[in-house]
């Protein structure tokens, strides 16, 4: 670490208040709007002693209830710089990049639990005769949230395992353009899915008596993985910066290539892609890029690692359509064994 601080000041959201040592960015008096630092600031003192740090309430949030965040008062707080001055925004950054890969884990981990109850529910509750997993209707509902829940994992596990080969050049690359891209695209995806997977449930899945409404906690939490270390327009903002680092293009490319000629829906999207990276790498149209790019490494993933009913499913309803509402999946979906595929063991 580098030189020792004083901090003074207020910080309006400060998360995590109850851990033992902070990253937090504050400015160098004497360096203006350029001095934005870095800064490490412990719980404790070397010597053994409480630093001061005066937390002023706790933020009454939507969600995430068990993970406090507050608003503190820095007065004459000790704190060492962290890096260069004036480069505290990079600094953090690069801890942000391997939280982003944890909101995208976070919500496809909700998105399974989600649905694993969503399944559990519908396979004992019965309606109008029968039970409501037989259902022509909620069959579709399931089997598209089975579906997005296999995409979403297959996305995230893709970003980790990139994550941790990026001493080769071709991972690090795929590390950096989809860290951005599985951070907006899943988070975005998190809510709709949480809030059609409560809708199995019917009531009982909005109510929270007794602190028994999982799907409903989980609805609340959804959208703070979207939030975090950097919302929707940010990550789009992210992927331009990705682009415009390396030949990324080429590392996507590479990676697309085994899931050539398994759908033909798929295939055109791959041949337009470097189109669309051209003309869609913009900042109007970046949240759009994000999408199809999202969308297309899901289907090349899946085509890899799913069954041909899971991979065909995918490719039809999110590659050959545009996929606006759960449950909308064609007549030739395979929706009983997509479901069978999904059920908890």
């Amino acid at each position: 670490m580098g030189e020792r601080y004083r901090l003074t000041g207020h910080k309006w959201f400060f998360s995590a208040p109850m851990c033992d040592a902070f990253l937090v960015l504050a400015y160098v008096e004497g360096m203006g709007e350029g001095g934005l630092s870095c800064f490490f600031l412990p719980r404790v003192l070397p010597d053994g002693t409480r630093n001061t740090l005066r937390i002023q309430r706790l933020k009454d949030k939507l969600g995430n209830q068990a993970n406090a965040s507050s608003e503190v008062e820095f007065d004459g707080t000790l704190a060492w710089l962290v890096g260069e001055p004036g480069r505290g925004v990079p600094q953090i950054l690069a801890m942000g990049t391997m939280t982003r890969l944890d909101c995208a884990l976070g919500t496809s981990g909700l998105m399974r639990q989600a649905l694993s109850i969503a399944l559990h529910h519908t396979a004992e509750r019965s309606a109008f005769g029968k039970r409501l997993i037989e259902q022509p209707l909620m069959k579709n509902v399931l089997a598209d949230l089975a579906l997005e829940s296999e995409a979403a994992i297959a996305l995230s596990m893709r970003l980790a395992r990139a994550f941790d080969q990026q001493g080769d050049e071709q991972q690090r690359l795929l590390a950096r353009v989809l860290t951005p891209i599985a951070k907006f695209w899943i988070t975005k995806r998190g809510s709709l899915f949480a809030q059609e997977a409560m809708e199995c449930l019917g009531g009982n899945g909005y109510v929270e008596e007794g602190g028994e409404g999982i799907p409903a906690r989980i609805y609340r939490e959804m959208p703070v993985n979207s939030i975090w270390e950097g919302a929707g327009n940010i990550m789009a903002l992210d992927l331009l910066r990705a682009l415009r680092k390396g030949d990324v293009a080429a590392a996507l490319a590479h990676e697309l290539a085994p899931a050539r000629g398994q759908h033909a829906a798929l295939d055109r999207m791959i041949d337009t892609l470097p189109t669309l990276i051209d003309h869609h790498a913009t900042e109007a149209t970046a949240r759009t890029l994000a999408r199809d790019v999202a969308l297309t490494v899901q289907a090349a993933l899946l085509a890899q690692t799913a069954p041909s009913a899971v991979f065909g499913a995918f490719c039809d309803s999110r590659i050959a359509q545009r996929h606006d509402v759960f449950g909308t999946l064609g007549a030739g979906a395979g929706v009983d064994a997509l479901i069978a595929r999904a059920m908890p063991a």
